[in-house]
């Protein structure tokens, strides 16, 4: 396309998978070509994927002016990111896509593992009520883009440069220098702060010499996104050693669109050139379905399992987030839902410190912060990665005597691990969290432990303002919000950026689980940062008390 075609019409978003990946944004001249010197923005989010939307989405809502470059005109091709997470979609809601997401999405919560042609056991992912959004749902990747693209077109303040690639940086203490290079040749603009949200091969890790160390695992997968109509259900298959492919595993998903994904490990010795090949596929696919059901084969790649990250992900003005940062390997589902995170913990953070109500220190609490969810991320993902692929005959004896046991005994069920799934990391450590200080019978029960993420609830709005029902992460502020059980203490009112809602008085608790999930009682309150974690709790809280957590968790400039 040239810099006079138009962008692709709204409907375009929500057509289908071929349609969708067919879209071509235009790529258009911006007037900072033709300025005398750099022009200099705010931010600059290089990487259109998931994460990167995700954070120009949220910069641009919150009033921040956002560049986001990528050096691509077309959304992902396949299902790549597949499951994404309730906590996800939460953040998503906030940005104003949930619903398109889940509407498109196959929802699910159960899992169900297999030891060859047996099952061994199920298990439910979200066993309670109560929840606005599923445990998962299942979207391919370029859906997902398609509608944050969407959303991110109706933010005046959102500037999306498509065929915009990175070629070379000049960090500095005060921002960076950004050279771009475009169909209609070089130009550079400077950035207070530049975000590299560009992926596992992130060229601006590379412009800078940065490296992700970790641990490359000796084996191969192949992705095989295949169409057909089966009567399978919705929940996620796992095998160990089936007999349509004996001696590996295999992982079956159901996508949006009839569209099935499958996952077959083929060991390290694997060609991955060979394997991408359909003369391979399609009969590894015919001998899990049978010969009877019909089959097209819709998109495939081979992949290499590695858990790794960068050391530092704040460099300076230059942060990085997402598979730039961090990668593991793809059974747990923790890339995607990880870097979608990654931008909710940094989005508010950079908002504060452009606005100049906190120093570049509330942007280093996301490095320390990310850093410790990343390496959550890579344990757990590389447990499962060594459960699933034994590298020595000790680990597979006692893989294979667990799997054994799994049939008959819980324990065992508890040891076997196909990928243990996403979920949100709870920041104990975080410098931003202000310590619990009651004890005995005032002690706090449950897991809303400063640092973890708010968990949903139902509520109905007060009937003064029309007593609508509603959910709890949706009824609070965009900023700080401090969440009382009964009536507030008269000071709140003038808690500068705080939105106060009182349970019981603007939020009723219709099913009781605010309060079962918070250990509320009369006069108990909570502190909940802009990305609504826990920053501090008290039963009594004083003006002192509150004060002194929001400077602590707000990075209040010196």
């Amino acid at each position: 396309m040239t810099a006079s075609d138009p962008a692709p019409p709204p409907h375009a978003f929500r057509g289908t998978g071929e349609q969708v990946q067919a879209i071509q944004f235009p790529y258009r001249r911006s007037p900072d070509q033709d300025a005398p010197a750099p022009v200099r923005h705010p931010v600059v989010v290089v990487g259109a994927g998931p994460v990167g939307l995700t954070l120009a989405i949220d910069l641009a809502q919150r009033g921040q002016p956002v560049v986001l470059v990528d050096n691509d005109d077309r959304l992902s091709t396949g299902s790549r990111a597949l499951c994404f997470a309730k906590r996800t979609l939460e953040i998503w809601d906030r940005l104003g896509v949930g619903d398109a997401m889940v509407d498109k999405g196959v929802s699910w919560k159960v899992g169900k593992v297999f030891l060859k042609d047996a099952q061994l056991y199920q298990f439910d992912l979200l066993p309670e009520d109560g929840h606005a959004r599923p445990a998962f749902i299942n979207l391919q990747q370029y859906y997902c883009e398609a509608f944050l693209v969407e959303r991110a077109l109706q933010l005046p303040l959102l500037d999306i440069r498509w065929k915009h690639g990175l070629t070379a940086i000049d960090s500095r203490s005060d921002g960076a220098v950004l050279t771009l290079d475009t169909p209609d040749g070089a130009y550079r603009i400077e950035a207070d702060w530049l975000v590299a949200c560009d992926g596992s091969r992130s060229p601006t890790r590379q412009l800078l010499g940065l490296e992700s160390q970790g641990r490359v695992f000796r084996d191969r997968f192949l992705i095989a996104d295949v169409r057909m109509t089966a009567d399978f259900p919705t929940e996620r298959w796992f095998w160990f050693d089936p007999p349509f492919h004996p001696g590996q595993s295999v992982l079956l998903h159901r996508e949006p669109d009839n569209v099935w994904r499958i996952d077959f490990q083929l060991g390290w010795d694997a060609d991955p050139q060979a394997e991408r090949q359909p003369e391979r596929i399609i009969p590894r696919v015919r001998a899990l379905l049978g010969p009877d059901v019909d089959f097209t084969l819709e998109w495939a790649s081979v992949y290499t399992f590695a858990c790794q990250r960068m050391a530092r992900f704040v460099h300076g003005r230059v942060v990085f987030a997402g598979d730039s940062a961090h990668g593991v390997s793809p059974f747990g589902a923790r890339g995607a839902n990880s870097g979608v995170q990654d931008a909710d913990n940094l989005g508010w953070k950079l908002h504060r410190v452009l606005q100049g109500r906190a120093d570049a220190r509330l942007v280093d609490s996301y490095g320390s912060e990310r850093e410790a969810a990343a390496d959550e991320n890579i344990l757990n993902s590389s447990r499962a990665t060594d459960f699933i692929t034994p590298k020595s005959e000790i680990s597979r004896l006692f893989r294979d005597q667990v799997l054994a046991l799994a049939r008959h005994h819980a324990f065992a069920r508890r040891l076997v691990n196909s990928g243990r799934l996403s979920v949100p990391a709870t920041l104990h450590d975080s410098p931003l969290n202000t310590p619990d200080t009651d004890t005995g019978d005032d002690a706090f029960a449950g897991a809303a432990v400063p640092g973890a993420p708010l968990c949903d609830a139902p509520v109905r709005g007060a009937e003064a303002a029309g007593g609508d029902a509603g959910w709890l992460l949706r009824s609070l502020g965009d900023d700080f919000t401090l969440l009382v059980f009964g009536e507030a203490p008269p000071w709140t009112s003038a808690l500068p950026g705080v939105a106060v809602r009182r349970i019981g008085i603007d939020l009723h608790d219709t099913q009781g689980l605010v309060a079962h999930r918070l250990d509320g009682r009369p006069g108990t309150a909570y502190l909940l940062r802009p990305d609504q974690h826990v920053c501090a709790r008290w039963r009594r809280p004083t003006h002192a008390d509150v004060r002194g957590a929001l400077a602590r968790a707000g990075g209040l400039a010196a």
